[in-house]
């Protein structure tokens, strides 16, 4: 009986000790558990992705349910698996989609007025591919929305300058009369092909505005062929005075109106150089003689006759002497008394400071040929440096301060309207 007994507490301590080694839970045991809770954290990751895109996306655009199939969760799971084992072959980059560097998956903002939506991870994107409803794919993108935005700063540019000009007119000209005669349009030179209307300053690119104009309008092919000659004396583009009323008023309505403008001191010391530093056969007889008849004390003989020789302060001493003894010309007549901006409202006012960029833009928007640009070339002498704002300093240092003001004064309203700087310190 005692051996019985003793029997069965062995048999009792035996399968006590297998019930201990049948419930020790083995290494893969937990490798499963450790996968499972990494596929649950998986999961709960791809419904707050989903219920994101839900919120973001635009106003009828429609997603599937966020509550997916057991069978596609299988199938996601199996994928991390057969993934997970391929990182530790080597076979893939074990950082999964979602986790790699945002240098990788930045992209250009949509353009205003765009459809595009970007539902914030590449995963996302695939599985709603076919239901988000987007802009058609562009190749360029990156440079097509730099274009827009080279685009989009430059008409900034164009409305504030227009709005200056409408101020400066309304504060200081709302007196004068608002109807247009050909006087003011006598400087605008006409391109009908393209609808363009260019008013003429010269020293400020007229000479290559011209040019522009001659292949606009089919008189030359490139720009190249036309030699200063061609571009001032041929006769070649229509200035708007020459139709009659009728034709002024269709054109001014429907055309595009283009002024450009320079630095008035730096424009007129530009003038001076061209006109009378350089061999002239017009402007040093008709008004270097003249002015150095009286301007200048003690004149030579040889000054008299050939009117060479005009210093700079002799030339201001003209300018602003009321009771001139030779008249106004164009190429230092003030741009507002040349192109008439306070009664005609131009649609682009460019400047020579930026000259090639506005110029290029008004070609792109008036539908001109793509290859076609703003030229560089330099007319009068080829040889002498362009007038920068440098060597007007230069002249204007031969000035007293009173000359220097009275100059300011002279092109005051140009000042205004086309928002430059005063070019001393000392002027008021």
């Amino acid at each position: 009986m005692l051996f019985m007994d003793c029997k069965m507490v062995d048999v009792l301590r035996g399968r006590r000790r297998l019930r201990v080694s049948v419930f020790k839970p083995p290494c893969s045991f937990w490798f499963l558990m450790l996968f499972g809770v990494g596929g649950l954290v998986l999961f709960i990751h791809l419904q707050d992705l989903s219920e994101m895109v839900l919120q973001q996306a635009p106003a009828g655009v429609k997603f599937r349910s966020t509550t997916q199939s057991r069978q596609e969760q299988c199938g996601q799971f199996s994928e991390m698996v057969r993934l997970h084992q391929r990182s530790e072959e080597g076979d893939v980059d074990p950082i999964v989609p979602m986790q790699l560097p945002d240098s990788q998956w930045k992209r250009q903002a949509p353009t205003p007025g765009s459809r595009e939506h970007d539902p914030g991870s590449q995963q996302v994107t695939k599985r709603h591919r076919k239901l988000l409803k987007t802009s058609p794919v562009h190749t360029n993108s990156s440079s097509s929305s730099s274009h827009s935005e080279i685009s989009r700063r430059l008409s900034d540019v164009q409305e504030s300058r227009r709005r200056i000009v409408r101020e400066v007119c309304g504060k200081y000209r709302s007196n004068i009369s608002r109807t247009i005669t050909p006087h003011h349009v006598s400087r605008i030179y006409v391109e009908d092909r393209h609808k363009l209307l260019y008013c003429e300053v010269p020293k400020a690119g007229c000479s290559n505005w011209k040019r522009l104009l001659m292949v606009l309008a089919g008189v030359a092919n490139s720009t190249r062929d036309i030699n200063h000659v061609s571009v001032h004396y041929d006769n070649h583009l229509k200035r708007l005075d020459s139709f009659d009323r009728q034709g002024i008023s269709k054109r001014l309505e429907t055309y595009t109106k283009v002024l450009f403008v320079r630095e008035p001191m730096e424009r007129l010391v530009s003038a001076f150089r061209d006109k009378f530093e350089s061999p002239n056969s017009y402007y040093h007889p008709v008004f270097g003689k003249p002015i150095i008849s009286k301007y200048r004390v003690n004149a030579s003989q040889s000054a008299l006759k050939t009117g060479s020789g005009v210093t700079f302060r002799e030339f201001i001493h003209y300018l602003l002497d009321v009771h001139r003894p030779v008249g106004m010309d164009i190429h230092w007549e003030a741009t507002n008394q040349l192109c008439s901006p306070c009664h005609l409202h131009y649609d682009f006012i460019g400047k020579v400071e930026t000259l090639e960029e506005d110029a290029n833009f008004v070609l792109r928007k008036i539908g001109a040929p793509e290859n076609l640009t703003y030229p560089s070339f330099k007319d009068g002498n080829p040889k002498a440096a362009r007038t920068s704002t440098q060597i007007t300093q230069l002249y204007f240092s031969q000035l007293n301060a009173s000359e220097r003001q009275r100059a300011y004064d002279f092109y005051y309203m140009d000042y205004l309207m086309f928002n430059y700087s005063k070019p001393y310190k000392d002027l008021y």
